[in-house]
């Protein structure tokens, strides 16, 4: 693989222009694509295989045309302080809002709450349910506006009125930090390279395949149903994984240069060696993206494959693109002693005999040298305080609560929080999560004789505040009976009371074989839910698993791959009781914009286990890899730990900032999920680059010994030699393209 990558840093570098203008080509007709496809709708949320997900597609199939996908809307009314919405004022002022929200274009129906029963015991709360013909994603924004004028002309009046429902439902959008995520990142490259250019190189080379991956996705979002989160998502991680990646390449070059070889034979050596590693980490961030589909949660799968999609844009824009603009920059992308290197063959001769006859100047250790150096006299007490402290932080992961986001995540100072509170103190906290009930009577003697059966066991059930009457299709042997819970709908009272009918329904379905089943928006997070926990071991198993056999083969190694996993699962743990902790708990998180805690969003766990595992073999591939260079080349264990340190942490250190900045970026979005994930990945990241990979790696290796490199000999012989460390290249080390001795050791980039 060394010597592929090599020719194609080459060629690359040699035909920039050609290479230059097909990314050009692409980002161009990319983003034609995305202005000219139709905006995406809200991707539909399908968990196949649960109970509720079944009631759902029956109702679809026995209610045809009851615009299930419709928005919805619940303006919630009430009354000034003393006064009742019975009154004459209150009811003149609600119908007339009510009259006017059937005005609306899109509208579908609207009820009259006096009608409908929809008006609290206390006569002070109502509420008036608006549906809509087409999805909230798909509403005008003039039938938006309808909406908040009628609630906002019934406030005239002296009411208190808020609105509910999504068909407020925007695309999601993430906060003006994520800018300050990418300066960080520019700071950050500025100070590691010590020059504009170099520095600039990774930053356009990200924001272009970003641009790419982001403009395909919106360009494909209403023929593949992919939610506005979906390119989010792949910004988020491409855009970090874009960075580094170029990082690592032109930090090589750089280091390349320094020894003395010439700009086009260094482009080829940076991407044959650092762009290995690029291949190979790019590749366990696929695997684990892509490994999402595992789930069976068709709207994850997109996400996955999409973010993914977006990963392998980076890492072919890093082996091509990156090359190509190094030999645009030239001469400015060296480091400062490197003069002369991009000039013809040949040069001044005296010269070159200068710089070979100079004296090497002695080096300074550097910051990775010393901490590598004092990790490996004290192995063990850096390993036990290092595990001892993710553990700690870890320990509140054991009480995660999952749950999918509905208006009472939202917060307090939203319209549709507000209408949620309103809706709870009026009608019962479990007003705001009612289950919905499916009775499947067809083919029974008495449909509507089980019905009542049914009716009649929901009734007797504990927790249950309210059951309404059935209601049935038009060949009348099928029923839905709404059940409004006592309890909140995150709460574990109102997962029980789910288990509890269909225990009840089991029991019907043995007396009179009518099916029961219980769906609506809180049955379908409960089994959500546990599907994501049911999913969880299979997911890390599959990931874990193809990872461990890829870092074989690039470490040759069993061990090596073994602790890499090992350390994963630690700093992933550390990452989710932060989580907890926060989003959760509460702690910190008024610094963090979290204005309300509950339970973490389902998917959120299995998502960062993805993105974060990929990314931890990121740094565990680019730092671990230098290491084993150098164990090749006959260093001693202990010694060859202190040069791959000496090359690679500053760089290793500089990437995780980065990654930190831009994922800590996404901490601005209202989106609950996205604000919860930018702060997941962004705490695992800093845990696994700093704790891990920088502390219990070579405390480790510096422990296992030469044994850190053992590999039993049946298995030697049958894997590949990719060649991570580019030993074959070590022929091309000729007069033609080395232009003179550097120094002994390469430099670092130059410090701030």
């Amino acid at each position: 693989m060394a010597s592929f990558l090599y020719r194609t840093g080459r060629f690359a570098f040699r035909r920039r222009h050609f290479v230059v203008l097909i990314w050009v080509a692409l980002l161009a007709l990319a983003g034609v694509g995305a202005a000219n496809a139709p905006a995406a709708g809200s991707s539909s949320f399908s968990v196949p295989g649960t109970e509720s997900q079944k009631a759902f597609d029956l109702l679809d199939e026995r209610f045809p045309g009851t615009g299930a996908d419709g928005a919805t809307a619940r303006v919630v009314f009430k009354a000034p302080s003393g006064e009742r919405l019975t009154e004459p004022a209150g009811k003149k002022a609600v119908r007339k809002a009510v009259s006017e929200l059937r005005q609306g274009a899109e509208v579908a129906s609207v009820d009259d709450p006096y009608t409908a029963g929809a008006v609290s015991r206390d006569r002070t709360i109502a509420y008036a349910r608006v549906a809509y013909d087409v999805p909230g994603m798909e509403l005008r924004d003039s039938s938006r506006e309808a909406l908040e004028t009628a609630a906002e002309h019934a406030r005239d009046s002296g009411l208190t009125v808020e609105i509910g429902g999504d068909a407020l439902q925007t695309a999601p959008e993430t906060g003006a930090t994520e800018v300050i995520g990418i300066a960080v990142a520019a700071v950050v490259l500025v100070i590691t390279f010590g020059s504009l250019v170099s520095a600039g190189l990774p930053l356009l080379t990200a924001l272009i395949g970003v641009g790419i991956g982001v403009s395909s996705i919106t360009a494909l979002a209403s023929t593949l149903d992919l939610g506005s989160t979906t390119s989010i998502l792949a910004m988020m991680i491409g855009l970090a994984v874009g960075i580094d990646y170029a990082l690592f390449i032109v930090s090589r070059f750089r280091a390349e240069l320094a020894e003395g070889r010439r700009g086009e034979e260094a482009a080829g050596r940076a991407v044959g060696t650092a762009g290995s590693a690029v291949v190979f980490a790019g590749l366990t961030v696929v695997i684990a993206l892509v490994g999402l589909s595992v789930v069976d949660i068709p709207m994850l799968t997109k996400m996955g494959v999409a973010a993914a999609g977006t990963v392998v844009v980076a890492v072919l824009i890093a082996l091509t693109l990156v090359p190509a603009l190094i030999g645009f920059a030239g001469k400015r992308v060296r480091p400062a002693n490197a003069g002369g290197l991009f000039r013809r063959r040949g040069g001044d001769a005296r010269q070159h005999a200068h710089r070979a006859h100079r004296a090497p100047r002695a080096e300074r250790p550097n910051m990775g040298t010393r901490w590598a150096r004092f990790v490996i006299r004290r192995p063990v007490a850096v390993l036990l305080l290092c595990v001892a402290a993710l553990g700690a932080v870890a320990v509140p992961a054991g009480s995660i609560e999952l749950g999918l986001g509905d208006d009472g995540s939202q917060p307090v100072s939203t319209t549709q929080r507000r209408a949620y509170d309103l809706l709870s103190e009026g009608f019962g906290p479990g007003f705001n999560g009612p289950l919905v009930v499916v009775t499947d009577a067809k083919g029974t003697d008495d449909p509507r004789g089980a019905v009542r059966d049914v009716a009649a066991d929901l009734k007797g059930l504990d927790d249950v505040a309210a059951v309404t009457p059935a209601t049935f299709d038009q060949a009348g042997d099928t029923a839905i009976i709404t059940v409004v819970p006592a309890s909140k709908p995150s709460s574990g009272e109102t997962e029980e009371l789910v288990g509890a009918i269909r225990a009840a329904g089991a029991g019907i379905t043995d007396r009179t074989g009518a099916e029961v089943s219980v769906t609506g928006t809180t049955a379908l997070n409960i089994d959500t839910s546990q599907k994501l926990t049911d999913a969880m071991l299979p997911y890390l198993a599959l990931v874990v698993g193809l990872a461990f056999l890829l870092l074989i083969v690039v470490f040759r190694s069993v061990l090596v791959p073994l602790k890499a996993a090992l350390g994963f699962l630690l700093s992933v743990m550390a990452a989710l009781g932060a989580v907890v902790a926060v989003f959760q708990w509460g702690w910190l998180g008024s610094l963090l914009g979290v204005e309300q805690t509950g339970p973490i969003m389902s998917m959120m766990p299995i998502f960062l286990v993805g993105v974060v595992f990929g990314l931890a073999m990121d740094y565990e591939v680019f730092l671990v890899t230098r290491i084993r260079e150098a164990h090749v080349r006959g260093e001693r264990p202990g010694q060859a730990i202190v040069t791959g340190f000496r090359h690679s942490a500053r760089v290793v250190t500089a990437a995780a900032v980065i990654m930190i900045a831009v994922f800590a970026g996404f901490i601005g979005s209202h989106e609950a999920m996205i604000k919860s994930i930018g702060f997941g990945l962004a705490t695992a990241v800093f845990f696994d680059a700093f704790v891990v990979r920088m502390a219990i790696v070579p405390a480790v290796l510096a422990l296992l010994g030469r044994r850190a490199w053992w590999l039993p000999g049946w298995l030697d012989r049958i894997l590949p030699n990719v060649d991570v460390e580019g030993e074959g290249l070590r022929p091309a080390d000729t007069a033609d393209e080395v232009e003179a001795p550097g120094p002994a050791a390469e430099p670092e980039p130059a410090r701030a």
